[in-house]
């Protein structure tokens, strides 16, 4: 799965959408914007809906509150994404239940970003990107 669609995207590098989405474009994923009130995020074309882009999309990554989640899951579906990944704190059984009965897999409550860091050897116990994978603690 190599393209993700981040909805609810910001321009502000500070906003945990614009980083996770940062980072995962440096990890070599292609990364779609996906927020109405911007054409423009990062020098990356954004579209105003997931199904204004114009490629097959993978992963809809959805940074918008529990409320928005059920629709953003039925275009998820319509696109034919393969994945629906809502972000920490972003829960909603009826979006997740929805795109889990047409087939897509679901990940709820997790952050992107920890994760494939977490699985790629990329976090430490403070945070930072040793680029070790080891359980031992060493002083």
């Amino acid at each position: 799965m190599r393209s993700i669609a981040v909805v609810g995207m910001t321009p502000k590098p500070e906003r945990p959408s614009h980083y996770v989405a940062m980072y995962m474009k440096e990890k070599g994923y292609d990364i779609i914007p996906v927020n109405p009130g911007h054409k423009k995020i990062a020098g990356m074309t954004c579209y105003p809906s997931l199904l204004e882009i114009p490629y097959k999309i993978d992963v809809v990554d959805v940074f918008r509150r529990p409320e928005h989640v059920l629709p953003i899951a039925e275009l998820a579906v319509e696109i034919c994404a393969k994945a629906l990944w809502l972000q920490f704190g972003v829960i909603s059984d009826e979006g997740a239940a929805f795109a889990a009965d047409a087939g897509l897999d679901v990940v709820m409550d997790r952050c992107l970003k920890i994760e494939h860091a977490r699985f790629h050897g990329g976090l430490h116990l403070a945070g930072f990107d040793t680029g070790v994978i080891d359980s031992r603690l060493t002083t």
